[in-house]
């Protein structure tokens, strides 16, 4: 029996042993996808803390509940470990590990490095392997395969199979989740796209399988850079409108009437989240390596990096028109994650508004139900406790994140001045004189 064979007959009986690498927004709820499929699922993390949460049967992650983690820890199906070597016994390989940028820009793929050499000391035959990591086109043939085969003697398609498959993890939602959000997989070859759709195909409702790598991995990036455009350009009609006085949340309500040709995107501080604001850069950069300039992303990306300080410079306004400086004035950012509902401040726009604000010497405090502690490179910052005070007490408040829990009635009773960037307030924040609109 061929590798391939013997491979497809232990994912059709479940017998295969599944691997994540990487236990985070990605690779928690996967695991636990695999897992109510019926495989043994093992979670591989650096992290001890996280491998011990799982272990527990708890879950660190909103979209998870701990009682479905639980009951599958107790069933033997989910364990999680620090320890590399557990993938010698294992089948199945999905590697869901973090891709940064780093502060120049550059895409940072050391942890799709370091998980890549990790596993190559235990690579054998008759294993799939499958990157779910956002990355650039290319990065799946050119750095995971050389990494995995330089370690061992085994072909590629016959020995083990290589492929790519996009995550597409929208935390918070309910409608569409791992289980049966759309999977996409590509391979290095025909045999390892038909072997990674079949796996992942008896855990999931819906598998679209393409040619290659390459195509999985740039079906991603179009997404996202579909998203990230788009955002930028209604991000810009807000700084056109308010150049022309006009109601930009009128102007997007009106056009979203039109029942064909038009997809409704709306204006906001900044981007944010693990994909938007990142992965469209990582095929600019690749982009630049062949002499070519993707000019939307590169405009896009501008628009949206610089809308953090379009806020600041309107909240400085509005303050202005109260009589007040922004230094010393006592500013409450209401919502630290970047978007609502979800405990994420990943690239939130709001550590920049709170950043730029502090630079010009404001007293700012946070309000986030879901983010009580906030870590952001140099300085750490508290969630107040007393919602209701720090209205009373803010000089302006500042809605970042539009939490749908938060009260805004009582929000536009207790504040002396707003500013909302969400249009949170709808219609009663319109020709409110102590608010001022995105």
């Amino acid at each position: 029996m061929t590798h391939k064979r013997d491979l497809l007959q232990k994912i059709e009986n479940r017998t295969a042993k599944v691997a994540i690498l990487g236990m985070g927004y990605v690779g928690l709820p996967l695991a636990v996808v695999f897992a109510e499929a019926g495989f043994e699922v093992v979670g591989i993390d650096p992290i001890q803390e996280k491998v011990d949460i799982v272990n527990r049967g708890e879950s660190y992650i909103l979209d998870v509940p701990t009682q479905q983690v639980k009951a599958l820890v107790e069933k033997g199906l989910l364990k999680a470990t620090t320890d590399f070597s557990a993938l010698d016994n294992v089948d199945a390989v999905s590697i869901c590990v973090p891709t940064p940028l780093r502060k120049t820009g550059d895409p940072d793929l050391s942890f799709i490095v370091s998980a890549t050499e990790a596993l190559s000391k235990h690579i054998h035959a008759g294993m799939v392997v499958v990157l779910e990591s956002s990355t650039y086109p290319g990065t799946t043939r050119e750095l995971v395969l050389p990494k995995l085969e330089e370690c061992c003697q085994l072909t590629v398609g016959e020995d083990f199979f290589l492929a790519f498959s996009p995550e597409r993890v929208d935390p918070g939602r309910e409608d569409w989740t791992t289980i049966n959000t759309p999977k996409v997989v590509g391979g290095i070859t025909e045999n390892c796209s038909e072997v990674s759709a079949a796996w992942y195909a008896m855990a999931l409702e819906t598998v679209v399988p393409v040619t290659t790598t390459e195509v999985a991995e740039m079906a991603k990036l179009l997404e996202n850079t579909f998203r990230m455009i788009n955002i930028g350009l209604v991000n810009e009609l807000a700084i056109m409108c308010d150049r022309l006085k006009v109601d930009v949340w009128e102007v997007i309500d009106a056009a979203a009437t039109k029942p064909f040709g038009f997809m409704k995107f709306t204006p906001g501080p900044g981007l944010g989240g693990h994909c938007i604001p990142i992965d469209p850069l990582y095929l600019s950069w690749k982009l630049k390596s062949l002499n070519y300039n993707a000019r939307f992303i590169e405009l896009a990306s501008e628009i949206n990096t610089n809308m953090p300080r379009f806020v600041v410079n309107k909240i400085q306004d509005a303050l202005n028109n109260h009589g007040k400086p922004v230094k010393n004035s006592k500013i409450l950012v209401l919502g630290a994650a970047y978007k609502p509902d979800i405990d994420d401040v990943r690239e939130s726009p709001s550590l920049d508004v709170i950043h730029l604000l502090e630079q010009k010497g404001a007293f700012v405090e946070y309000h986030d139900p879901f983010i009580p502690h906030i870590t952001h490179e140099d300085w750490e910052m508290e969630s107040i406790t007393d919602l209701e005070a720090g209205l009373k007490n803010a000089d302006c408040v500042v809605i970042v994140t539009n939490h749908t829990q938060y009260d805004y009635e009582r929000i536009l009773a207790y504040s002396k001045l707003i500013v909302d960037t969400r249009n949170a307030l709808g219609k009663k924040g319109r020709n409110h004189p102590n608010v001022v609109r995105l």
